[in-house]
């Protein structure tokens, strides 16, 4: 039956005697300020983002239920009393309703002005990043214009030698080797390099190294259209080398109006020994060159190359820190036993020579904390180098990504993760960075950002090894076999595809397959892999074969054992009296903010 006119009035009127509508008002702006005031105050607080999002769906969840309220039960002198029960000569609904309307004036009016507030702050803060954004650069790799490809460490020293120099300006962004070199030869046009590397200008050019002179062309570009800033042609007698690197580094920096930094604890960092010795610093570049190459034969081209470096300059600090730091490498990817004991040994007379000759050498600091790490196992005495290399060197993404690195092994993945993401600012196309991250968030439970991370390494190296393990365990984490089995599947064949089956299968409900994949990865990998056995046993919910495996990762001094305390799944037995004892045996506390599986 329908409702006729004279009915939507009377009904409409009696909303209004009863002050509904304006409780309906009052209860819309408070939500209103209410949600504005836990979107801008949450993040202090730490409140995660969805807060808000649940906020305003449990407030239109009470929205009826606050009509209905409104609509059966009236205020009055003798508190809240059923609207039927009020006489209609002792009503005072025309007063409340006077008072409602102050009240929603002013909750109306924190709305705004919370409102206007964060557009503010929003306005303030996204122009702020595009006024950082605008100071930015990126040192493409200057090609190689010397028709001699033994002359490309040249040409990649003078680049990283602009990338050194320029990072000593006060609020330049300059972004690291790392990103910057895989643009080398690159066909992509300025504006998608900028985006990429999230710099607005870039400076390329080409180097010609022929006898007694070095011809050098650059040019500063504008990322977003292409259009040149700044060029110049340079001849120079190559005894003038070092000047000729000072003059376009004023240049650019003169073109993009910065100035050297001013700290009280920052140093300034170069790569030229004092000296001036242009052997020296020759052979350095070469040492520089082979040590990019990552492989065995390569580190010991380096070493070589370092070491003679310091014959010819025995006052040359960086080359002692980076013959230290390539022994050390070398040492802890190929040697064992005596040999390595002899190798640490050289590395640390080498890492003591630098810091004597220069003391605020960042380089020598990442060198001496590399060197404690993984001989020693001295993780405080590493934070200590790392901290102080950052002190140092602030815009230096490898001090920062060390930092974190070392606070990760001392169980502070949220400080890791957050030094990190500093340094993927200043090399954001690092893709073992990115994967790092990946294992840090996925320690903090953060599944969803580790999935992220992870994927980005995988997008930057699709064929590097443990980036599809590391997906792995995030889905592990997750409970999704399936997606575990074919990230394993996706890993390159070798000890961490072992290891990323051998974990899947022991959630894939199929125990005779988990008993083979464990049997298999301890029968190939027992010796190189004891702390992964140790995982898939942790992950099993065995914990006598746990500790007994983890004893064998620390006597191999497996450098796994960096990750003990952001392990999801040997953190299960975190309150185990044997877990305790180890962490004092091995010199780490016992505590963390990661999270274990259940």
């Amino acid at each position: 039956m329908k409702r006729g006119n004279g009915d939507c009035m009377s009904f409409f009127t009696e909303l209004k005697r009863r002050n509904v509508l304006r409780a309906g008002a009052l209860y819309v702006g408070a939500v209103w300020a209410l949600a504005q005031g836990i979107s801008q105050l949450g993040p202090s607080v730490g409140a995660p983002e969805w807060f808000t999002r649940w906020f305003l769906v449990a407030a239109g969840i009470g929205f009826p239920f606050a009509m209905l309220f409104s609509w059966f039960f009236e205020w009055t002198p003798r508190g809240i009393v059923r609207e039927s029960e009020v006489a209609p000569s002792d009503s005072i609904t025309h007063n409340t309703g006077r008072k409602l309307d102050f009240a929603i004036i002013g909750v109306l009016s924190i709305a705004v002005v919370l409102l206007l507030t964060n557009q503010f702050v929003a306005h303030k803060d996204t122009d702020a990043v595009a006024a950082a954004s605008d100071n930015s650069i990126a040192v493409l790799p200057l090609s190689n214009a010397s028709g001699d490809k033994n002359e490309q460490f040249f040409s990649d020293g003078l680049s990283e030698n602009l990338i050194t120099a320029l990072s000593q300006f006060r609020g330049l962004k300059v972004i690291g080797r790392n990103s910057a070199f895989q643009f080398r030869d690159s066909q992509d046009d300025s504006k998608t390099i900028g985006a990429r590397l999230g710099v607005a200008t870039l400076l390329e050019g080409s180097v010609q190294h022929a006898g007694d002179v070095v011809r050098i062309n650059a040019e500063l570009i504008k990322a977003a259209d292409g259009s040149t800033l700044w060029s110049q042609r340079y001849d120079r007698p190559y005894k003038d080398l070092f000047a000729l690197q000072d003059e376009i580094t004023q240049s650019v920096a003169g073109a993009l109006k910065t100035k050297l930094m001013a700290s009280d604890t920052a140093a300034a960092q170069s790569d030229r020994p004092t000296s001036g010795n242009l052997d020296a610093y020759t052979a350095y570049l070469q040492g520089k060159f082979y040590f990019g190459l990552g492989t065995e034969a390569d580190y010991r081209k380096t070493i070589d190359a370092e070491t003679i470096a310091t014959r010819l300059d025995p006052q040359y600090a960086l080359a002692w820190a980076e013959l230290s730091r390539a022994t050390s490498v070398h040492t802890a990817q190929f040697l064992d036993g005596a040999s390595a004991q002899q190798a640490y040994a050289q590395a640390r007379a080498a890492v003591t020579t630098a810091l004597t000759l220069e003391p605020n050498l960042a380089s020598a600091h990442l060198a001496r904390g590399y060197l404690l790490l993984t001989a020693d196992f001295d993780w405080a005495g590493a934070e200590a180098e790392y901290r102080r290399a950052v002190q140092l060197a602030p815009s230096d993404g490898a001090a920062m990504y060390n930092l974190g690195t070392v606070l990760a092994t001392l169980g502070q993945p949220e400080q890791a993760a957050a030094w990190v993401r500093q340094a993927l600012a200043t090399d954001p196309l690092h893709a073992s960075w990115h994967i790092v991250l990946a294992g840090y968030l996925s320690g903090l439970g953060r599944l969803d950002e580790a999935e992220q991370a992870a994927r980005k390494a995988i997008e930057l190296q699709p064929t590097a090894e443990s980036y599809h393990e590391q997906l792995a365990i995030i889905e592990i984490q997750r409970g999704d076999a399936k997606a575990a089995l074919a990230a394993a599947q996706a890993e390159p064949a070798g000890v961490w595809q072992d290891e990323a089956f051998a974990l899947a299968q022991q959630i894939s409900g199929n125990p005779a397959a988990a008993d083979v994949a464990l049997k298999s990865l301890i029968d190939k990998d027992a010796t190189l892999a004891p702390y992964q056995i140790t995982e898939v046993y942790a992950l099993r919910k065995d914990a006598d074969d746990t500790f007994v495996w983890l004893d064998r990762a620390w006597a191999a001094r497996d450098a796994g054992l960096t990750n003990l305390l952001i392990d999801p799944f040997i953190l299960r037995y975190q309150h185990d009296p044997r877990f305790a004892a180890f962490c004092k045996k091995v010199g780490l506390p016992t505590t963390t903010k990661a999270k274990a599986m259940p």
